[in-house]
């Protein structure tokens, strides 16, 4: 079974920066796609940022240049570095993998965007 625990979300205003960090009960060396979900009230869980590959990112329009995923292999966590956000950023932000053909998602972490 693997757990994924998300932590980092919070309050923050306008133009402010958090970085969220996920941390999984296995080893993701050799997990390629992992990454990051979010779903605002009443909308559908979407794609944020996630590891294609072991190099290769994709990114949502809406956040790109703003947010950057990164890895490290030798804590088993991704972490998602979110800056000059805004209040459309607000939603729990889930952290998924895939391991052997079967995706796995962490419980959520609120980030809410307001001043």
């Amino acid at each position: 079974q693997v757990q994924l625990v998300e932590s980092g979300g919070g309050l923050v205003q306008p133009g402010g920066s958090l970085r969220l960090s996920c941390a999984a009960s296995v080893s993701i060396f050799l997990i390629d796609e992992m990454g990051w979900y979010r779903q605002a009230p009443g909308k559908q869980r979407e794609l944020v940022a996630r590891f294609t590959s072991i190099m290769n990112t994709k990114y949502a329009e809406s956040v790109k240049g703003r947010f950057t995923i990164s890895r490290d292999n030798a804590k088993n966590t991704v972490y998602l570095q979110m800056n000059s956000l805004k209040p459309d950023d607000t939603a729990v932000y889930y952290c998924n993998l895939m391991r052997f053909g079967y995706p796995y998602w962490g419980q959520g972490t609120q980030v809410t965007v307001s001043s």
